[in-house]
């Protein structure tokens, strides 16, 4: 009795999955949206901290119930986590580690909602990874306090959010789990 056993390497893996990728026309859309979120992200952190300058903790009152409030977040959204360099160490590989992920599943979506929600969850993590890295925190500035939501948040917050509520969208929106199509 012959038993063929056919032993794939990490590298024939990554391979495969590169060739199926970039022939997705949902994946480089995804990836280039994400980039697009990312970009946005940070031109905005640079416009309310150099251009504005506005300084740490102040405010500027925008309408009744937003206002621009600069805040050095040093833990996650909402600052929870907060801490020292272990936190930052921490939160930069989870971010890592979401983002990588994510993308490997964008290179094999099908569902554009699913996409859109990958998308705006990798360049929201990539553009708060960036600042964590070049900052030791994260640029935050959008204050609704008015609505008393007592948060200071930005857009890759928003833009994770957003991802978050378009994948249970999805997923409520799938019938065919083998394939993802709807019926």
């Amino acid at each position: 009795m012959s038993t063929d056993v056919k032993i794939t390497s990490f590298g024939d893996k990554a391979r495969d999955w590169w060739a199926a990728a970039k022939t997705n026309r949902l994946f480089v859309i995804g990836l280039g949206g994400a980039a697009a979120l990312a970009l946005l992200d940070q031109a905005s952190k640079y416009w309310i901290v150099n251009i504005v300058a506005l300084p740490a903790k102040e405010q500027i009152e925008i309408l009744p119930f937003f206002n621009l409030t600069y805040v050095e977040n040093r833990g996650m959204s909402f600052g929870l986590l907060a801490g020292g360099l272990v936190s930052r160490f921490f939160l930069s590989l989870v971010s890592t580690g979401v983002a990588i992920g994510l993308v490997i599943w964008l290179g094999q979506l099908r569902r554009p909602v699913a996409v859109a929600g990958a998308a705006f969850i990798i360049g929201g993590a990539v553009g708060n990874l960036y600042d964590r890295l070049a900052y030791g925190y994260v640029v935050d500035f959008l204050d609704f306090s008015g609505l008393m939501f007592p948060w200071v948040f930005n857009i890759a917050d928003s833009a994770i959010n957003i991802g978050i509520a378009l994948l249970v969208l999805d997923a409520f929106q799938i019938r065919d789990t083998s394939e993802g199509v709807k019926k």
